[in-house]
């Protein structure tokens, strides 16, 4: 019994660390998200003012092909992200169906022992009556 609740506390420490680990990898996620958000919003902003100025716009052509390389690295950072995510979100699945596997071990043994203790308090009722009935 002592050996299941061992690896039950190991189970729930693997898993809260796939819980920081998943955390940690969807606050990256969201960074790289708003870093999408501002760099759009960026380069509204510049559209907006290549059209009020005529002299901006020259420079527009050149702010457009940075804006798209570093739109494609942003997407990529945020596609491994997702893709680590995926993975992360996996192993903690596994780690959940192993943590109840173990639980459900401890309740079975708990419940055997209940039955047996049960069933030895039944026992020795049994030998109480018939001690009474043999000694009248």
């Amino acid at each position: 019994m002592k050996a299941v609740g061992s690896l039950i506390r190991l189970s729930n420490f693997q898993v809260e660390e796939l819980q920081k680990r998943l955390s940690v990898i969807v606050d990256a996620r969201t960074q790289w998200e708003l870093r999408m958000a501002v760099l759009e919003a960026e380069a509204e902003s510049e559209l907006a003012n290549a059209r009020a100025d005529a002299e901006a716009g020259w420079y527009l052509v050149g702010f457009r092909d940075g804006v798209k390389v570093r739109r494609k690295a942003i997407q990529d950072n945020i596609d491994s992200l997702i893709a680590e995510e995926e993975g992360a979100r996996d192993a903690l699945n596994e780690a959940f169906e192993g943590l109840k596997k173990y639980e459900q071990v401890a309740e079975k043994a708990a419940q055997a022992a209940r039955r047996e203790e049960n069933r030895r308090e039944t026992a020795a009722l049994d030998e109480l009556g018939l001690r009474r009935v043999a000694a009248r």
